[in-house]
């Protein structure tokens, strides 16, 4: 029998025999989940044929994981405070195997879709549990190494998702992305159940349910608005959007009120606590749209295959993973502040040189010293930036810290993808009217006019348009040759637009970071 593990009055880290088999137990759930979500995002053709789903109703297959995930990330990362943070991560893992084989099992979008939310449920109750177990188990002197593990599954999983998920969808089939979650949740329940401790913390906790209430409608409202945005256009989100700030206002000034509040505000007063969270906004905002545009331009602008794609941005992910693992020991012997800062220039670097790098033309060597510096910086970056936020976090409200936290960061990178899209189809749909006009005498005079419209339309569909119909073989050949032409030269002026932006933003997060407190000064 495993006894409780609590964390005393002081904040002092309780003995655990063995934290890091308990973290890599952990750390199962969580690479399992993020795999998923990369898995699925390269199905989606597989998906439309598989069950008689349209192409919106796959979108909303992806989105409603992230929909749910996303709003549920405070009250699940507090619910760990109040019932032990083993008995959520348990919870969460269990739900997400269930909820993979019914994902396997569908018959109808609709049951996919229902299935693809129990998911991001899942995602959710288990995914706070890490970093809270991480501040529970292990002293402030190693956490930067735990961190570093924690660092490079969230670097690698993304990346192996494509490679995975092709392997699985040439053999297997698109049911198999689902159903191979399951004997992986089963055993990492087990293991969970066996290894790791009862993890609580180290006083009496109620859950704020009016705080529930309020953020999870207003994180809903917002969070679909940014996602929906681009697809459904801008006017229709507004409401939501407008609707889910105004609920985000209240549940804070009910926080204020609280005894027990869901999102204690005295976390902000924690100096690293606040700038990290502005950091880590920041930083998100950047950078979730580099894997964005270069999955785009590898796949629409180049025409790899979905495999191939995953193969290309590989060898980045193993420098993440391996520079996660090495910046958690320099975050743990020189703090935070400037590796985080470092590596978040450098991040900001490496999109200047993949920005100089691609072309419409060429291999993909081109991009490798692109990707290996992306890699390398991204390594040294996400580690040392969650360290940092969480010095000097009571590690009672261990469980509180991580969902804010993680809020706040998933907030970041859903207005990144939404302003991302924004930016890339606007700058898309100029640069594809300018490069048809300038390839349009190649084609048949009748065919011109035709062209330019339907190249700039192209923007909205990332993808080239198709020949009229009624053209002999020749002159379809000629007209599907220089709408490719085309559309890879508009989008690679679009990608590198939305690089420098990127790499902009980025600056700006590195910035703040030189705000962390200094190591060893009070906090």
């Amino acid at each position: 029998m495993v006894a409780t593990t609590r964390v005393g009055p002081s904040g002092e880290q309780p003995a655990t025999q063995r934290p890091w088999l308990v973290l890599a137990i952990m750390c199962i759930g969580f690479f399992m989940s993020l795999l998923d979500g990369s898995i699925v995002n390269i199905a989606v053709p597989a998906l439309i044929h598989g069950i008689g789903a349209s192409y919106d109703q796959v979108l909303w297959v992806i989105d409603g994981y992230l929909l749910v995930f996303s709003v549920l990330l405070i009250t699940t990362g507090r619910l760990g405070d109040v019932l032990g943070y083993r008995r959520l991560y348990v919870a969460g893992v269990l739900t997400f195997t269930a909820a993979s084989a019914l994902c396997g099992l569908a018959g109808s979008p609709g049951v996919l879709l229902a299935a693809r939310a129990l998911q991001g449920l899942g995602g959710a109750l288990l995914f706070p549990q890490v970093i809270s177990a991480i501040l529970t188990i292990f002293p402030e002197r190693s956490r930067g190494r735990a961190f570093g593990l924690f660092g490079a599954i969230a670097g690698l999983a993304p990346v192996l998702g494509p490679v995975a998920g092709g392997f699985l969808l040439a053999h297997l089939g698109w049911r198999w992305i689902f159903f191979v979650n399951v004997p992986i949740g089963i055993v990492t329940a087990v293991l969970a159940l066996a290894f790791v401790p009862p993890l609580r913390s180290g006083r009496a906790q109620r859950l704020d349910l009016a705080g529930v209430a309020l953020a999870t409608a207003g994180l809903g409202g917002v969070v679909f608005g940014l996602i929906e945005g681009e697809r459904y256009g801008w006017a229709t989100v507004t409401g939501p959007i407008v609707a889910g700030v105004a609920l985000l206002v209240a549940f804070v000034l009910l926080q204020r009120r609280r005894e027990a509040p869901l999102m204690p505000l005295a976390l902000f007063r924690v100096r690293n606590f606040a700038v990290g969270n502005a950091a880590g906004f920041v930083f998100q905002l950047g950078m979730i749209g580099i894997m964005f545009a270069l999955v785009l331009y590898l796949q629409l602008a180049r025409g790899y295959s979905a495999l191939e794609t995953g193969l290309v941005l590989l060898p980045g992910a193993v420098l993440t993973a391996a520079g996660s693992a090495y910046a958690g020991r320099l975050s743990d012997r020189f703090g935070g502040r400037y590796v985080a800062a470092s590596g978040i220039a450098l991040l900001a670097a490496g999109l200047l040189v993949l920005a100089a790098m691609t072309g419409p033309a060429g291999g993909a060597w081109s991009l490798l010293p692109g990707l290996a510096v992306i890699g390398a910086a991204s390594g040294a970056t996400f580690t040392p930036l969650q360290q940092a936020t969480m010095d000097g976090v009571d590690p009672r409200l261990a469980g509180a810290a991580s969902g804010v936290s993680s809020t706040i960061r998933q907030a970041g990178g859903v207005v990144g993808t939404a302003v991302l899209g924004v930016l890339l189809s606007a700058r898309l749909s100029s640069a594809l009217r300018a490069e048809a006009g300038e390839r349009a005498g190649l084609l048949p005079e009748p065919l011109r006019a035709r062209f330019v419209e339907d190249s700039a339309a192209a923007a909205r569909h990332y993808s080239p348009p198709a020949p009229p119909g009624g053209l002999d073989p020749a002159t379809a050949a000629l007209y599907e040759r220089v709408t490719a032409e085309t559309f890879a030269a508009g989008f690679v002026t679009a990608l590198h637009t939305a690089l420098v932006a990127c790499a902009v933003v980025l600056v700006a997060a590195a910035v703040l970071c030189l705000l962390f407190s200094p190591p060893g000064s009070r906090r």
